[in-house]
């Protein structure tokens, strides 16, 4: 695609298609599975097939410059910009906690905080009107903390702190990405950076809590926090914080998103609910989920992954390498971004057709057959570099949808129109309201 203007290059027909996500659709349709495109004065490549995602499986270098608006959140200190064999070492050490073993031991946390917010449902009026994704993200937020931080956040004023700063942080962000960045000393960027500070210091304060509560050798859990602290690690301070906000942004704003999409497609599609509900009553009766109960619930894991691939919760990742390579019979300069447009093709109609519709029956045994496994890659996938919390994250939307299903219907309140946002995190662009009735 030619530049749109010598310098913004096609940030301009970005703009115009209304998110980068939208404009990678646009660009495919017209060019094909393998494209390239101008941002700013940065050439770039984008690719939307699983035969070319195959071909990047093994790349671990991410773009940093693509991630910028990240940056003033997180640091550059953040292993979201770490690249080369030192920054897979530090991948590697970190990945430890989110083994399907350590996974495990937090299902009876992650029951008891849904168990928490279904009793605040039942208390509620009839036909009482709740806000869908702040309730869900309020819920994402507690699990991931508390699951991966501990003790120091089961005061909740510890975790209504961090998800207020949270919230002023993440809304900011999101204004940046669409191009309206505060001015250098502006109040607006003042209390951007008021709320990470406020972010980085809670985070510092659990990890003081950490080490003068730590278990003895071999007693009690390892938190993701004795994984930053571990010594064997060799981590300064400053990474370890960065670090640690990192993989809380990554591991809470994904689980609430999906959670609220989850519950839309169900309330909007009764049948679907209604089956989902017979599953886990007939497997379940009233006892809670475990890890192998939830490897053997066939349908709820089907209505995870299609709420994944239909909200595209994650819309594309990014590549880099530092000599020229190949990719689909191309060369590819040394320092070109390449684009893993990964929300294009969960819905290229050639492989999911009617991709706008939510079903789950295409996730069934029978229907994936002779899929390609790079068809479906909601978490990323390349370099070893997938989402490291995607194991937690399933485990977080099954054990709420067991526990909240089962107890209550979901009906989405009337005259509704809910649109998606492609920004960092596919969201609703407004709340999504639901009522409730007791089954």
């Amino acid at each position: 695609m030619d530049p749109a203007d010598p310098k913004e290059g096609n940030l301009p027909d970005i703009l115009q298609a209304g998110s980068l996500h939208e404009f990678l659709q646009e660009l495919h349709d017209k060019y094909g599975p393998i494209a390239s495109f101008w941002r700013g004065t940065q050439y770039t490549i984008s690719i939307a097939s699983p035969d070319l995602f195959k071909e990047q499986q093994h790349v671990f270098d991410r773009p940093a410059n693509l991630y910028a608006s990240l940056e003033t959140l997180l640091t550059e200190k953040s292993i979201q910009f770490a690249n080369g064999p030192s920054a897979r070492h530090r991948r590697t050490m970190l990945d430890k906690y989110f083994t399907a073993d350590s996974v495990a031991t937090y299902y009876g946390t992650l029951h008891k905080l849904s168990k928490e917010l279904s009793e605040k449902w039942a208390s509620l009026p009839a036909n009482q009107h709740i806000p869908l994704e702040q309730h869900m993200m309020a819920l994402a937020v507690k699990m991931f903390l508390k699951v991966a931080y501990g003790f120091y956040f089961n005061d909740d004023r510890q975790v209504l702190a961090f998800k207020k700063n949270y919230d002023l942080a993440w809304h900011e962000l999101e204004s940046w990405v669409s191009g309206t960045t505060p001015e250098p000393g502006s109040e607006r960027e003042k209390v951007f950076l008021d709320a990470r500070d406020s972010m980085f210091a809670l985070i510092e304060a659990a990890m003081k809590h950490r080490e003068d509560h730590a278990p003895t050798s071999g007693g009690g859990d390892r938190l993701f926090l004795d994984v930053l602290r571990d010594p064997d690690n060799e981590m300064d301070a400053d990474v370890r914080t960065a670090d640690a906000l990192t993989y809380a942004v990554g591991g809470m704003h994904t689980t609430g998103i999906a959670l609220t999409w989850a519950i839309y497609f169900l309330a909007s599609h009764e049948d679907i609910q209604e089956k989902l509900c017979k599953e886990l009553k007939d497997q379940l009766g009233d006892s809670v989920m475990s890890p192998q109960e939830f490897s053997d619930s066939s349908y709820l894991r089907q209505v995870i992954d299609e709420t994944l691939r239909c909200a595209i919760i994650g819309p594309h990742a990014a590549r880099v390498q530092d000599f020229d390579s190949k990719l689909g019979g191309h060369i590819v300069p040394k320092n070109t971004p390449v684009i893993q447009a990964l929300g294009v093709v969960m819905h290229d109609e050639k492989i999911w057709p009617e991709p706008n519709k939510f079903d789950p029956e295409r996730f069934s045994s029978e229907n994936s057959k002779g899929r390609s496994s790079y068809a479906f890659q909601p978490y990323g996938f390349a370099g070893k570099r997938i989402c490291p919390g995607y194991r937690l994250a399933n485990a977080e939307i099954g054990v709420a949808l067991s526990e909240l299903c089962r107890r209550f219907k979901f009906h989405l309140v009337a005259g509704q129109v809910v649109q998606p946002v492609h920004g960092l995190v596919t969201r609703p662009k407004d709340e999504v309201w639901i009522t409730i009735s007791k089954r």
